[in-house]
């Protein structure tokens, strides 16, 4: 099989893939890779990251952690990967088309986000205060109706980045063992990344490394968030973009804060400020401005600007491609 012959199905391989994810997402009778490193990362952390260690220990032990993690998951993933391909090209591709859409997470974050505003509308604030605490790691069952839906809107403007833009980043360059890789960091940082007494140091590798591979994917996202919310007929492109541009440092995240800066702008809303993790308040400022309050029907909408976002990125990725096949040819 050539590198042509292999481009070919890695590409179409990635069509399949981001049409099982909007289609069917993640069943959650199904088993899911990305909960398989997550056992790997608590594994490493409840043997490893003990309380008698010197920070410096607990630094070269994150290290070690983020590495060990990363290796198991390239070999994982392209073993599976290379047997397929190895057996028959369709198989190869069909693999590697699943193994694409378990990287994304553009259904299911709709649905659960979505379930946060059934639960508000449908039920009373604490079933609200459940369904959000199913998507955000901060405490939940303190929070007013408009923190949780506040919490539900930066879920879905930090994860346009986290769970549909950057996996689609990094399948694009590297196949399933980029996007996996990826996931891998990601998850890390959302288990042990934390600035508290328990994972400062032995989550600082995880924390670094995530910080670097969604350079590039969180501005993509705001960038791409702006023109989504220029189509969108309830919210204001030129707000998105003068926003992201004042408020994107804002943020204690050096990536997060510019697609949630970037919906905070095409709301109209504020988002962010202060948030309760592992019983700590993490003291964050806030981002846009109080155009007007915060309401439940945001939830959908920024959703649809995560889909429309998605829908952007591959129209440039379809017109690109069309253009290296043609000059090639």
């Amino acid at each position: 099989m050539t590198f042509t012959d292999y481009l070919q199905f890695h590409l179409l391989a990635l069509l399949i893939g981001i049409f099982l994810d909007l289609l069917v997402g993640d069943p959650e009778w199904m088993p899911h890779p990305v909960r398989l490193i997550g056992k790997w990362i608590a594994e490493y952390e409840e043997r490893w990251n003990l309380p008698e260690l010197t920070p410096e220990e607990k630094r070269e032990r994150g290290r070690r952690m983020a590495a060990s993690v990363l290796i198991m998951t390239v070999a994982l993933c392209g073993g599976i990967l290379f047997a397929a391909y190895y057996f028959h090209p369709a198989a190869g591709v069909a693999v590697e088309a699943i193994l694409s859409a378990y990287t994304m997470a553009a259904h299911s974050l709709a649905r659960e986000s979505n379930r946060v505003r059934k639960a508000l509308e449908q039920g009373t604030l604490e079933d609200g205060r459940k369904a959000v605490s199913r998507i955000v790691g901060r405490e939940t069952d303190q929070l007013s109706e408009e923190g949780v839906i506040r919490a539900a809107v930066e879920t879905v403007a930090g994860n346009t980045s986290d769970g549909v833009i950057a996996p689609l980043f990094y399948l694009l360059l590297g196949g399933p063992v980029a996007g996996f890789l990826y996931k891998a960091v990601n998850t890390m940082d959302s288990m042990v990344g934390y600035k508290n007494e328990r994972f400062l140091d032995f989550g600082r590798a995880a924390a670094r490394l995530d910080d670097i591979v969604n350079y590039l994917p969180a501005r993509l996202s705001a960038l791409l968030l702006v023109f989504s919310a220029c189509i969108h007929p309830s919210c204001s492109g030129r707000r998105a973009w003068r926003i992201l541009r004042r408020d994107a440092k804002k943020s204690t995240s050096p990536n997060s804060g510019h697609p949630e800066a970037a919906v905070a702008g095409a709301l109209g809303v504020e988002l962010l400020g202060d948030a309760v993790y592992h019983g700590e308040t993490v003291k964050k400022p806030t981002i846009g401005d109080a155009v007007r309050g915060i309401r439940r029907k945001d939830i959908s909408v920024v959703n649809v600007l995560m889909f429309i976002s998605e829908a952007l990125l591959l129209l440039f990725i379809s017109g690109g491609l069309l253009l290296i096949f043609r000059f090639c040819g």
